[in-house]
């Protein structure tokens, strides 16, 4: 059986009502295809991308269901806006946000309990790539973040290099594979999807996507404009068997 193939677009904290018309664009292209296509808009456009007919994400939520977190929303909140998705643990939000793999690991709960499916990222910072501490970096948080109870059905695991996100610089391919075959080794459901972030385009994404355990990718700049996130729609439906 083959693994889901996911194209997932992280819109961050960008578009406005006038940038719909590329989710629209976006959701006529994935009609025709049998990837799943998840755009992850800001939560002022779920409600308005969920009448285009789109697969929606939101981009993180808080680990209660409700409660007095002024300015915080909850899992259910991104379920009753359109929200099928939620990505959680980006490196943003650890980074920005002092989100520990505890807290992680508690909004993956809220979001299974919500009924949505999880995006968890993982990735490492430069100095620990260069020190050659990958593997034991995204271990460790595969171990905090992901709560016991993953499956395919539930979870999709991002890995995303943080020096690689927006930068235009990307991993080796030998790398990539070998991180995201590393990474399935460690995973309780051999099936739950990995998608592989960080300065994924056009040009790249038709090599990216041939790898083996590779199942698509979580996609920033690129995913803001349909002109640049439809070819690479196209190039992962090119690799469903």
């Amino acid at each position: 059986m083959q693994r889901r193939k996911i194209a997932a677009g992280n819109w961050k904290m960008h578009g406005i009502g006038k940038d719909l018309v590329h989710i629209k664009a976006i959701s006529q292209a994935a009609r025709h295809l049998t990837i799943e296509t998840i755009m992850c808009v800001p939560a002022t456009l779920l409600h308005r991308a969920k009448e285009i007919g789109v697969l929606l994400g939101g981009q993180t939520c808080h680990a209660a269901p409700y409660g007095a977190h002024t300015g915080d929303i909850s899992a259910p909140m991104l379920r009753d806006a359109g929200a099928d998705y939620v990505i959680l643990g980006h490196s943003e939000r650890r980074t920005d946000h002092s989100e520990s793999d505890a807290n992680i690991a508690a909004k993956t709960q809220a979001g299974w309990q919500a009924g949505l499916t999880v995006i968890l990222c993982i990735g490492e910072t430069v100095a620990d790539h260069r020190a050659g501490r990958t593997q034991g970096v995204l271990s460790g948080q595969i171990e905090g973040s992901l709560p016991s109870g993953a499956t395919a059905a539930n979870t999709i695991l991002a890995y995303e290099p943080i020096w690689a996100i927006g930068t235009g610089r990307t991993p080796s391919l030998d790398d990539i594979q070998t991180v995201h075959a590393a990474v399935r080794a460690q995973l309780p459901d051999p099936m739950i999807p990995i998608i592989y972030g960080g300065s994924v385009t056009p040009s790249n994404a038709p090599d990216i996507f041939a790898l083996e355990d590779v199942d698509g990718g979580l996609v920033g700049g690129a995913s803001l404009r349909a002109q640049d996130f439809i070819p690479i729609l196209q190039h992962l439906e090119e690799t469903v068997l």
